[in-house]
């Protein structure tokens, strides 16, 4: 066995565990392979141990991937993402986890449509309230919620976020109940996913609620 097809084992133990204390299955929580620098060889041994999702951070990088991979798995885009890179983003992906801006929804609808696509997407929600980050502040959620839900060519699924880096996982629980909190408000049609939990945090994530956790090192080590 390869040392990334035993991390993927070790990571689906502690998916499954964290689930069953939180009342729920393994299988409720859908498990994203964050693949930013890995290689196609990397991606297809993932594929192989069934990963049936992929999580990129860059469009650039993942058209090469996909140019190779296609289909065989869902591709999320999990990072930041500008307007000019719609068009492509629309054509690659199933699930846009970082929408942030009505203008960039609109652009999303527009591509969509105009390959006759309606693409789902998640609110990405600034639940740190740090300034570096990304994503909508926690109290304008319902207002962007309203302003970009009847947007022809997207359907929003859900929310993401992502707690600070700490050094105790922890302390990222009030992160993540805040978020699960927002998520419980969402009218039906739209709570579809809540995406929060990473490598450092994942655990305390689907105790708190995530039912998609993004995972890279934990699967295939530390970036050289």
């Amino acid at each position: 066995m390869s040392q990334i097809a035993k991390n993927l084992e070790s990571v689906r133990e502690r998916i499954a565990a964290a689930a069953c204390r939180s009342g729920r299955k393994a299988d409720d929580i859908t498990l994203i392979a964050v693949t930013k620098t890995r290689s196609v060889d990397e991606i297809k041994q993932v594929i192989d141990c069934g990963i049936t999702d992929i999580g990129e951070n860059y469009v650039q990088e993942a058209e090469v991937k996909f140019s190779t991979i296609g289909q065989a798995v869902r591709w999320h885009m999990i990072g930041h993402l500008q307007r000019n890179k719609a068009k492509h983003a629309v054509e690659l992906f199933s699930l846009i986890h970082s929408v942030d801006s009505e203008q960039l929804a609109r652009e999303l609808g527009r591509r969509a449509q105009a390959i006759g696509k309606t693409v789902d997407v998640l609110v990405e929600v600034n639940i740190s309230g740090e300034e570096t980050k990304f994503g909508v502040k926690p109290e304008q959620v319902m207002a962007f919620l309203e302003s970009i839900a009847d947007i022809q060519g997207i359907h929003v699924c859900g929310l993401m976020g992502m707690a600070p880096i700490v050094n105790n996982a922890e302390e990222t629980r009030p992160y993540f109940a805040k978020l699960k909190e927002l998520w419980d408000c969402l009218p039906e049609e739209h709570r579809i996913y809540l995406s929060m939990g990473m490598t450092q945090d994942f655990e305390v994530a689907i105790e708190e609620g995530s039912n998609m956790v993004r995972i890279g090192t934990a699967i295939f080590g530390r970036r050289e």
